[in-house]
């Protein structure tokens, strides 16, 4: 049985994660997206790709999701202290960053009720994940907690993206073989 299998992945791309520098060009692609540089490749397609494309074993699958969590985290972990150093009118002013004043006070609000929990939660989350980061920055929380609670939530997202991955592709592959008998 074979995973799934992406039809229109970008050659660049796939030339990148077949080459013998793969996992480097993971980490790099993981560092981008926890930072919130990522615009080339939807955050939920990394580790999917990754896997499509360098291999989908237990062990390529746990290296894969292990270097998305340590990327994701240094990433996320330079953001929030770019944010601490430079503010919040820095953040809202630059045009690489995808937020809005109305937004960062909804995410503040999550973080003043939740806490650090908000920032591992967000991490697990689609389209808010890492958006806490910024709110975090802005607190007095320490470096140590956010980097323990980003990690956390970053080894969930990218777990379950392997998982459904990986399940997706052996489901498609016994229901094609049941249909070709």
């Amino acid at each position: 049985m074979l995973p799934l299998q992406f039809e229109e992945t970008p050659s660049w791309l796939e030339s990148m994660f077949t080459s013998e520098l793969a996992f480097a060009v993971l980490f790099g692609i993981c560092i981008l997206e926890g930072a919130m540089l990522l615009r080339f490749m939807p955050s939920e397609l990394v580790v999917p790709a990754a896997l499509a494309l360098i291999g989908s074993s237990i062990p390529e699958t746990v290296a894969i999701v292990g270097i998305a969590v340590v990327g994701t985290t240094i990433g996320q972990l330079c953001l929030f202290y770019l944010v601490r150093r430079a503010g919040r009118e820095y953040v809202l002013r630059k045009r690489w960053f995808p937020i809005t004043e109305s937004r960062l006070e909804r995410f503040d609000g999550w973080f003043d009720r939740w806490g650090g929990v908000a920032v591992a939660m967000s991490n697990t989350l689609l389209f808010v994940r890492g958006l806490l980061t910024v709110p975090a920055g802005l607190s007095e929380m320490e470096g140590r907690s956010f980097l323990v609670l980003s990690a956390a939530g970053s080894l969930s997202f990218q777990s379950i993206l392997a998982v459904v991955y990986l399940l997706g592709g052996h489901l498609l592959a016994l229901v094609g073989g049941h249909l070709l008998v």
